[in-house]
C-alpha cells in the first residue's frame, strides 16, 4: 500500500489530462525541502533577499500597522512557514517589546515544521510556538476555533502559486473567518522584467532544475515508477505582459512511463510538457481585482529598496 494515497490519486489525474500537470505542493519531500533551502540562498533568487530586507529593516513599522492591543494575547499564524528565517525578525521585535502571543507555523511539510520549531526555540527559548501540519484550506477551520485575536502571515509570494480564481476564493474564505480589524500580512512578488524573473527560476547552478526534476524522482521512489530523469528537462517561461512565471518538465523524446501501484502506463510525446508550477507576479491593480467584493482592504504596503517585492497589510473591514 502506497503511503500517500492522495499523491497517487493526483498523479493519476494530472497525467491523465491534456495538458499534463502536477501540483507544486509535491515538491516538498526531504530532498525537495533541502533543494528549496538552496534556492533561497541563490543570488538569482531575489524573492527571499528582498522580503528578508523588508522584515529586517521594517519589522517595527509592520508591528505598528498591526494595531495590536499590547495587553491582550494574540495568535500569529503563518501559512506556509518554510524555514522561518524572515519571520524571526518579526518574532524578535515582538518579543523585545513584550507582546503576548502564540506563534503558529503551518506547513504541508512536517520536516519543515520540525526544522523551524527547533531553530526558533534555540533562538528564542521563551517563544510560545505550536506548529500545525497540513494544507491551508484543511487547517483554516481548526485555526479559527480559537477566540483570541489573530494576525495571519502569508509571505514568500505563496499566493502567487495559486491561479487568480483560486487566490480570489482563498482570500475570500480567509476574510470570512477573520474578525473586524484583524490583519493579513501578504507578501507578493511584483511584476518586473523577464531578465530578472526568469533567472530566479533557471539559475546558473541548476538548483531550480534539480528541484523541478525531483518531482519525478519522488514519484519513482514513492510509487515504484520508472521515469528516466535524463529524458526530461526543466523549462521555465515568463512574459511581463502576463505577469505569470511558469515551470514545466519537458519530455525530450517520445517515451512511456509505468507507475506500478496504478498498474498504468503513461505516454509522453517528444516535446510534451508537464506543468509543475505557476508563480503570479502582482501589482496594486491585480491585488485589488482579486480582493474585489471581499471584506479585506489594503491598509499599508512595505517594499524593499529595489521595489521588487511588497508586503501588504490587509485589514478586515
Amino acid at each position: 500500500m502506497i503511503e500517500n494515497e492522495t499523491f497517487l490519486k493526483d498523479v493519476n489525474e494530472g497525467f491523465s489530462q491534456n495538458p499534463k500537470h502536477i501540483s507544486s505542493k509535491y515538491f516538498y519531500d526531504k530532498i525537495g525541502d533541502k533543494l528549496f533551502q538552496q534556492i533561497m540562498d541563490l543570488p538569482e533568487y531575489y524573492l527571499t533577499n528582498c522580503e528578508m530586507e523588508i522584515f529586517r529593516e521594517q519589522s517595527d513599522a509592520i508591528i505598528s500597522s498591526f494595531e495590536i492591543n499590547k495587553n491582550q494575547e494574540f495568535e500569529l499564524i503563518e501559512l506556509g512557514a518554510g524555514d522561518g528565517k524572515k519571520t524571526q525578525y518579526l518574532l524578535e521585535a515582538l518579543l523585545k517589546i513584550d507582546f503576548k502571543f502564540k506563534y503558529i507555523p503551518v506547513d504541508i511539510s512536517q520536516n519543515s515544521l520540525n526544522i523551524i520549531s527547533d531553530r526558533l526555540l534555540k533562538l528564542f527559548p521563551n517563544l510560545c510556538i505550536e506548529a500545525k501540519q497540513g494544507e491551508y484550506f484543511n487547517v483554516l477551520e481548526e485555526l479559527f476555533n480559537s477566540k483570541k485575536p489573530k494576525i495571519i502571515l502569508f509571505i514568500g509570494s505563496n499566493l502567487g502559486n495559486l491561479n487568480d480564481q483560486v487566490a480570489h476564493n482563498f482570500l475570500h474564505q480567509l476574510a470570512e473567518n477573520l474578525k473586524e480589524g484583524e490583519k493579513l500580512l501578504l507578501g507578493l512578488d511584483l511584476i518586473k522584467s523577464k531578465e530578472i524573473v526568469l533567472l530566479a527560476y533557471n539559475d546558473s547552478q541548476g538548483v531550480t532544475r534539480d528541484f523541478n526534476l525531483n518531482l519525478l524522482a519522488r514519484i519513482n521512489k514513492e510509487m515504484d515508477a520508472d521515469f528516466d530523469l535524463e529524458n526530461f528537462e526543466h523549462l521555465p517561461l515568463y512574459t511581463e505582459e502576463e505577469g505569470v512565471a511558469k515551470s514545466f518538465l519537458k519530455s525530450k523524446i517520445r517515451q512511456s512511463v509505468f507507475i506500478k501501484p496504478l498498474n498504468k502506463t503513461f505516454d509522453f510525446e517528444e516535446g510534451e510538457l508537464i506543468s509543475t508550477e505557476v508563480s503570479r507576479k502582482y501589482n496594486d491593480e491585480i491585488l485589488e481585482k482579486i480582493l474585489q467584493d471581499s471584506s479585506l482592504k489594503i491598509q499599508d504596503k512595505f517594499m524593499d529598496s529595489k521595489n521588487y517585492f511588497a508586503d501588504y497589510i490587509l485589514t478586515k473591514k
